[in-house]
């Protein structure tokens, strides 16, 4: 029999929330919530704190400040957390080159052939725990098991913080008491067809009659089983590359103004294209994206001539397509998006303009633009035909303080007013992370 595999699941606790936190010592230990907060507004993140009163990620903000009223609403700052995830990244690929991104927030770790340097797998998930807090001042729990489904259930048992390692061969007791929401693919609706049957736990498929729950399950039944039995020879996959990466915001009122769309738009691209050049990709297909009041999807799409990570490209684009291939509706737009696709790597690529000294210097000038947004922050930079577009608000005494201690800006005069976030996110953190 092959020797089995030693598979991580890394999982960074509360991400978006836990780095706010961070940031700003003061909000610790208090109910802390990434997202938009006005009437439309959804929570991309929360923390644990305000996870206990039954707050968490897509939840409407109306609800979460029902439920949570003293919670401390912050806008995303998702450059700032792309960041932070290349640095946990890297950290993670010093340990083993087999590294799956999840998402933002969480891999997979094949250490099989790492252990004669490292030690076992408890120990190697230590050691990436005590590198992320020492370095980052942020949290990860891990899960240490032979595949990556047991891997994945184990690093959400004892969060935050945990570090939970299955032996081989005890994959199906660690995995008998727990309920059927663990499998992957069971949701709401499988999960209250499974209990009709009377399934509750992992344990009452373990012990079921294989024949009785494919006469009761159909296909469902195998696939089951082999979870429940800890079975998930899929391999870690580190080409794993992400297709698209975009931009979206629901605006606090319904909008036909073209011009104040495109001020949207022109700070979406300039979060997407640092998002792109973050990550080294560049992209052929941009995509714009509205939602009618009647909350009915519209989308248009135009394919490059060549792969950019440009957000003047980018934007150019989009506003192209709002001006020319997409129909104001009636009564206006309820939230608007911009996405590219077709992604590639960047490297050996001439881009837009060729290897001219234009290009040159204009990529000099993005590659300062981006050192100063992640130092910074984003909204340190924003394009030009943003400014005078989208809501704006006062800014409030802690996101003062905050920009102060991260010697963003200095301290503003009473009656000073800030530029307002209104909730543009790429990603939405996991609820039970």
């Amino acid at each position: 029999m092959d020797e089995p595999r030693t598979i991580l699941h890394v999982d960074m606790d509360a991400f978006y929330a836990s780095i706010e936190q961070r940031d700003d010592p003061s909000l610790r230990g208090k109910p802390v919530i990434v997202g938009g907060d006005g009437e439309r507004g959804v929570v991309c993140a929360a923390s644990y704190e305000a996870r206990r009163f039954g707050v968490h990620s897509a939840l409407a903000s109306v609800i979460a400040k029902r439920r949570c009223p003293h919670a401390h609403f912050l806008p995303v700052r998702m450059s700032h957390y792309v960041a932070v995830s290349r640095e946990i990244f890297a950290i993670l690929r010093d340990f083993t080159p087999l590294c799956e991104p999840l998402s933002i927030d969480e891999a997979f770790l094949d250490v099989t052939g790492s252990l004669r340097l490292f030690g076992g797998g408890r120990a190697i998930a230590e050691a990436i725990r005590a590198r992320i807090k020492e370095e980052l001042d942020l949290t990860a729990s891990v899960g240490v098991a032979s595949s990556k489904y047991v891997a994945k259930v184990a690093s959400d048992h004892d969060k935050p913080d945990g570090l939970v390692l299955v032996p081989f061969g005890e994959e199906a007791a660690f995995l008998a008491p727990l309920p059927i929401e663990v499998f992957w693919g069971v949701g709401p609706v499988t999960a209250q067809t499974l209990r009709r049957l009377g399934i509750e736990k992992v344990d009452d498929i373990q012990r079921a009659d294989p024949a009785l729950l494919e006469a009761r399950l159909g296909n469902l039944a195998d696939h089951l089983g082999r979870l429940a039995r800890g079975q998930d020879p899929r391999p870690v996959q580190p080409g794993r590359r992400r297709k698209s990466m975009g931009s979206e915001v629901t605006l606090g009122e319904d909008c036909a103004d073209r011009d104040a769309l495109a001020g949207h738009l022109a700070r979406q691209a300039s979060t997407v294209a640092f998002g792109l050049r973050s990550e080294g990709l560049r992209g052929r297909t941009v995509v714009l994206k509205i939602r009618r009041p009647d909350r009915g999807l519209v989308t248009r799409s135009e394919t490059l001539e060549h792969p950019t990570d440009d957000e003047v490209v980018i934007v150019r684009t989009a506003k192209r397509l709002l001006a020319e291939k997409l129909p104001m509706p009636a009564g206006g737009v309820r939230l608007i998006g911009l996405q590219v696709s077709g992604l590639d790597p960047a490297d050996g690529q001439l881009g837009l303009f060729g290897a001219s000294p234009e290009t040159e210097k204009r990529r000099a000038t993005l590659k300062g633009a981006d050192a100063v947004r992640r130092r910074f922050g984003e909204r340190m930079i924003q394009p030009a035909s943003a400014l005078g577009h989208g809501r704006r608000t006062e800014a409030s005494p802690q996101a003062a303080a905050r920009a102060e201690a991260r010697g963003r800006v200095k301290p503003r005069p009473p009656g000073g007013r800030d530029e307002g976030q209104s909730g543009t996110s790429r990603t939405n953190e996991r609820g039970r992370s």
